[in-house]
């Protein structure tokens, strides 16, 4: 081991599993409430720490973000002019594909319904239908939107891709930009959201953009709540205009017991699962970047706190 240390803050992932993979990379992992040496803290591994958790540390130089999603760390105050990483695992992406896939699938399957009717004792027959008339939209071509779009597609779904910029992806029908928008709702019979959150994207699917959704239409969130109206959401399905969502993310998590959400039987809920990081093998990109920070290297899948992500 070196003399440096990284200091790990979160609620949600083991310690214990962390720690033991890094030590393979020359990593020091501690607890951060157990540290008490804050000079030998170079790195940080963090999920959503509490405000002034990165004061502590005043010979930070590399703070490595929990999983994909950076926006708990970008604009903080605390947070020193130091490169922040976000985890870019293979294993992660393949997840969030899976969850997706399950997702697109239960909805194009109508299994919603057939839940309803089982809990009924009800016999309901409803013709499957051919996965290429069935349009799915997904909202964002990062590392793992574009994953997710590519597996739909594996499945024989015509997908389409919605990004900020151009991409041209082998298979997907891609569309960029604010204008181009509308037409990927109105044309989606399932939208996936898998946009990161950034000041370009906090509210974009207001209550306008949904009711641009085709009617009847399926919804799916795994990327973050305060992407999306969750009031207007909640009318769209009870009106029906959205007919069903699976929904991972919300405004504000866990989920309050009073959200109306609870209550819908047209939604399924999940408490922000869909991808995470795994030790195993997101290890050795921390233990890589380590590594680099050292010797002044570029570091692999930096945040550009300007863009959010």
């Amino acid at each position: 081991m070196t003399s440096e240390l990284m200091a790990f803050y979160s609620a949600h992932d083991d310690f214990n599993a962390w720690r033991a993979a890094l030590a393979a990379e020359d990593v020091e992992l501690r607890r951060a409430d157990d540290i008490e040496e804050v000079g030998r803290v170079r790195h940080a591994l963090v999920w959503k720490p509490p405000h002034g958790f990165f004061a502590r540390y005043p010979n930070l130089g590399l703070v490595v973000n929990l999983g994909a999603g950076v926006d708990a760390l970008v604009g903080r105050d605390d947070l020193p002019n130091v490169p922040i990483t976000r985890l870019s695992d293979p294993k992660m992406a393949r997840m969030m594909a899976g969850y997706v896939l399950f997702a697109v699938l239960r909805h194009a399957r109508n299994i919603p319904a057939f839940e309803r009717a089982q809990r009924q004792r009800r016999w309901h027959y409803i013709h499957p239908r051919d996965p290429e008339t069935i349009n799915v939209g997904v909202l964002g071509l990062g590392e793992l939107g574009l994953t997710a779009a590519k597996e739909c597609a594996r499945q024989g779904f015509r997908v389409r891709g919605w990004s900020s910029s151009p991409k041209a992806v082998d298979g997907i029908e891609t569309t960029a930009g604010p204008d181009a928008l509308e037409a990927v709702l109105g044309n989606s019979d399932i939208v996936v959201c898998m946009l990161p959150q950034t000041a370009a994207t906090r509210g974009l699917l207001n209550a306008g953009r949904l009711a641009q959704m085709r009617p009847g239409a399926s919804f799916v969130n795994v990327s973050r709540g305060s992407i999306v109206d969750e009031p207007a959401l909640v009318e769209g399905l009870r009106t029906g205009h959205i007919a069903e969502a699976t929904l991972d993310v919300f405004a504000t998590e866990p989920l309050p017991s009073e959200s109306p959400l609870w209550t819908l039987d047209n939604v399924l809920i999940t408490p922000h699962l869909a991808s995470i990081a795994l030790p195993a093998s997101a290890a050795r990109q921390i233990g890589e970047n380590v590594r680099r920070s050292r010797t002044g290297e570029p570091l692999l899948s930096r945040v550009d706190p300007g863009r959010g992500y």
